[in-house]
């Protein structure tokens, strides 16, 4: 009897390998659950590298044009590019759920912050990048006339 009783207690009980499946189940649950977070930061990541790009092909166009075409001709204040443009003004059809909203503000030549209504020799440009409509970065920078 002695060596029945070796052989029935050397094996896995029902209890023991229900275990080891639940355990290897949480392991691939919490595997799976990490690519889905890793692939939603990676694209966000994705999406925040487009809309720098894109603010910074604004910002090269802003700084190419006549200082009084930012009013003027180019009428960059309150307009809003979908699709985005480049630094050559040129639509970016690659980047369609993309737009970039553009504000032109007059501002103090004593402090930066304060809009003014008159002609300043300092002006505020600020461009939004949207995704879908959804604000994914916003940069403002001064330029002055010179």
């Amino acid at each position: 009897m002695s060596t029945v009783n070796r052989q029935l207690n050397s094996g896995f009980s029902l209890i023991e390998v229900l275990i080891a499946v639940i355990l290897v189940g949480l392991a691939i649950a919490s595997l799976v659950a990490a690519n889905i977070a890793f692939t939603k930061a990676n694209a966000a990541g994705t999406n925040l590298s487009t809309a720098e790009f894109l603010v910074e092909q604004v910002r090269e166009r802003s700084i190419s044009v006549n200082y009084d075409d930012l009013y003027g001709l180019e009428h960059f204040d309150g307009v809003t590019f979908s699709p985005p443009i480049n630094a050559d003004g040129e639509s970016l059809n690659d980047f369609a759920a993309f737009s970039e909203q553009i504000t032109v503000e007059n501002v103090s030549e004593s402090n930066f912050e304060q809009v003014v209504a008159y002609d300043s020799s300092f002006i505020r440009v600020t461009a939004k990048v949207f995704l879908n409509s959804r604000k994914i970065l916003s940069a403002s920078w001064i330029r002055a006339r010179y």
